[in-house]
C-alpha cells in the first residue's frame, strides 16, 4: 500500500458524478481521507483512503479495461452499504 500524503486531485469523472446525485465535492480535511462530500452546505461524510486507486486513477494510469475489474471486484469487496461506502462506490467507482 503506498500512502500518499500528497492532497487528492479530484477528477472531473467525481465532480460529474456529484452533480448527478447533488453533493459537493471538497479535498479532504480529515488525515487518510481524499474528498469530504457535502449537502446542503454540510459535510456528511469524508471518503476514499489516500494510498489506494480508484476508478478515474485506473482508468488513467491503467485502461478501461483493467479499471472495469477493479470496479468490479471493488463493488464485490465492499457489501455494508454504510453511507460513507454508498457515497465512495456513487463518487469514486
Amino acid at each position: 500500500m503506498n500512502f500518499n500524503i500528497e492532497m487528492y486531485h479530484i477528477t472531473a469523472y467525481t465532480k460529474a458524478k456529484a452533480k448527478e446525485i447533488g453533493v459537493e465535492v471538497k479535498p479532504s480535511t480529515h488525515k487518510g481521507k481524499k474528498i469530504d462530500v457535502f449537502k446542503n452546505g454540510k459535510k456528511i461524510d469524508s471518503i476514499g483512503a489516500i494510498g489506494y486507486k480508484d476508478y478515474p486513477t485506473y482508468n488513467a494510469t491503467e485502461g478501461k479495461t483493467i479499471a472495469d475489474e477493479r470496479r468490479r471486484l471493488y463493488h464485490l469487496r465492499h457489501t455494508q452499504n454504510t453511507q460513507g461506502e454508498k457515497l465512495a462506490k456513487k463518487l469514486l467507482w
